[in-house]
């Protein structure tokens, strides 16, 4: 009897290991369906920063379509409406959205609507429409899509949201990359950049990738000396464009 006990032991212990290998098996051939990486994970800004691209590139393990999302760090945003009053203008009403990306892009190997649904759309923030700007609100949806409007057009003008979809390039049925273009005022933190195989309008593999927008240098000093002592650095400011005013007008006198 023991022997027995024993043996079906070893047999529930040996189909169990099977289920994990076969689990751990499958999960391997799950993620090598697509692999994507950047020619950098991080950008340094500087004083002479004036903007950068960073390459993605990576294949599939077939035939397929991809699409890039590059979401910046998420912060509050508020946006204010300006009405003319006694002739002047000014800001009369205002919107505070929670969580507002500080930057976002998408790249796409053919058009949206070519590759997925709208729910697909809505399930991984695809394309300005579907991006998500939550408001505590309870303005009348045509208001608040005006102030939604607002936002995006506000970033789009700032060079942080894109204003067109950019391309992902196959070369061939497997190999594929991307330039992702950040601009001079690109905003510091950690950057998700999300890599989705799409196939029959729905995604069957993703990857995210980090990227860190980092200042380093005197431009770090600066930025970190104005946040940690802004009373300080306030006067600093105020001194330096006085005596640089002065400097100025006694060169302009000589002359």
């Amino acid at each position: 009897m023991a022997a027995v006990t024993k043996r079906r032991l070893i047999q529930a212990a040996a189909a169990l290991a099977g289920l994990l290998l076969g689990g751990t098996v499958a999960a391997t051939v799950w993620a090598q369906q697509l692999v994507a990486d950047l020619s950098s994970h991080l950008i340094a800004i500087t004083t002479g920063f004036t903007g950068t691209e960073v390459v993605l590139f990576g294949t599939t393990d077939g035939a397929g379509d991809v699409a890039i999302v590059v979401t910046g760090p998420r912060s509050p945003a508020t946006v204010r409406r300006k009405e003319r009053v006694a002739g002047m203008w000014m800001n009369t009403d205002s919107l505070r959205f929670d969580q507002v990306p500080s930057f976002y892009t998408v790249a796409v190997s053919r058009p949206l609507d070519q590759l997925v649904g709208r729910p697909v759309l809505e399930r991984h923030q695809l394309g300005l429409p579907q991006l998500q700007l939550p408001a505590d609100s309870t303005l009348p949806p045509e208001e608040l899509a005006a102030y939604r409007s607002a936002l995006i057009r506000n970033k789009q003008r700032q060079g942080l949201y894109a204003i067109s979809m950019g391309q992902v390039a196959f070369l061939g049925e497997r190999l594929f990359r991307t330039n992702i273009y950040f601009p001079a005022n690109v905003p510091t933190g950690l950057y998700n950049v999300e890599a989705l195989l799409i196939r029959d309008g729905e995604v069957v593999s993703a990857q995210t990738t980090p990227l860190v927008v980092s200042k380093i240098g005197f431009s770090a000093e600066v930025s970190d000396f104005a946040r940690n002592r802004p009373v300080i650095y306030g006067v600093a400011a105020v001194l330096g464009a006085i005596a640089a005013g002065w400097a100025a007008g006694a060169a302009f006198r000589r002359v």
